[in-house]
C-alpha cells in the first residue's frame, strides 16, 4: 500500500482545486483501505477533494441493494474464473470490475447525493461525446437504471456512499474490458441487460487506450466541478 499513499506537501486544500491520482491496477480490498484513509484525511481538512483514477483485477462487488440470485452461478463457480467476490458499503446492486475498465473513486465532499450522482454520469457523457459515442443517462426511469448508456446498452456503472459528508466508491467505465463476466450475474440488478464498452461501441480501441481516457474523464470531471486539476 506504501505506493499508493497520497501526499498533498504545502498546497492549499481549499475547493479550487480537485487532486488527480492515477494508481495503476490495485486490488479492490486494497482500494477500499486506501479510500477509508484519504476519507478520513479528507474529513479532516488533511487532503482536498480527491479522484483517483485506476483499474482492478477481476472482482464482483455487491453494493447494500444487492439480492440473492444476483450472482446466479454460485461463489465457487467464480473463485474458479480466478473472480474474486467482495462485499461493499457503496450503493447499487452487483457489478463487476477488471483490467481494461477505468474505475474512478471520488472522495470530496457532498451535499447532495443526487447531484453528485448526476454529475458523475454527465461527466462520463461528456468524455464519451468526444470520443464519438453517444451516451445518456437514465436516471428517471429508476434507480436501478443509475448509470451511463448508450441507446439501451449500459456502459458506465456507478455506486457511492457518503459518511460525514465526504464521498466514497464511484464509477466504472467499461472501456476495453472482457465483457463476458457480466453474463455470469445479474448485472446490477437488470435482468437481461446488455453491457457493452468504448472498444466495441467504436469498434476499435480509443485513440491512446485507456491511459488518454483516463485523462479525458480527469478533465471532463474537472470542469463537471468547476475545479482546476492537480496531480498527486
Amino acid at each position: 500500500m506504501a505506493d499508493a499513499q497520497l501526499t498533498h506537501g504545502d498546497r492549499p486544500t481549499g475547493s479550487s482545486g480537485l487532486l488527480i491520482s492515477r494508481l495503476g491496477t490495485i486490488p479492490y480490498r486494497d482500494a477500499l483501505a486506501l479510500q477509508t484513509d484519504i476519507q478520513a484525511r479528507r474529513q479532516a481538512g488533511e487532503l482536498p477533494d480527491t479522484l483517483l483514477l485506476l483499474e482492478h483485477p477481476p472482482v464482483y462487488t455487491r453494493g447494500r441493494r444487492a439480492r440473492d440470485g444476483e450472482l446466479s452461478l454460485g461463489e465457487d463457480f467464480y473463485r474458479s474464473q480466478g473472480i474474486e467476490v467482495v462485499p461493499t458499503d457503496r450503493g447499487g446492486r452487483v457489478t463487476y470490475h477488471g483490467p481494461g475498465q477505468l474505475v474512478g473513486y471520488p472522495i470530496m465532499r457532498v451535499r447532495d447525493i443526487g447531484a453528485h450522482l448526476r454529475t458523475i454520469e454527465a461527466t462520463i457523457v461528456a468524455a464519451l461525446a468526444e470520443t464519438g459515442i453517444d451516451a445518456r443517462s437514465r436516471c428517471e426511469e429508476g434507480i436501478d437504471f443509475t448509470g451511463v448508456w448508450v441507446e439501451d446498452r449500459k456502459i458506465a456503472s456507478i455506486g457511492v456512499h457518503v459518511s460525514r459528508g465526504v464521498s466514497t466508491h464511484g464509477f466504472a467505465v467499461n472501456v476495453t474490458n472482457d465483457l463476458e463476466p457480466f453474463t455470469w450475474i445479474v448485472p446490477c440488478g437488470l435482468s437481461g441487460v446488455t453491457m457493452t464498452s468504448v472498444e466495441q461501441e467504436l469498434g476499435h480501441q480509443p485513440q491512446g487506450g485507456l491511459d488518454a481516457f483516463a485523462e479525458l474523464v480527469a478533465r471532463c470531471f474537472c470542469e463537471a466541478h468547476d475545479r482546476e486539476p492537480v496531480s498527486a
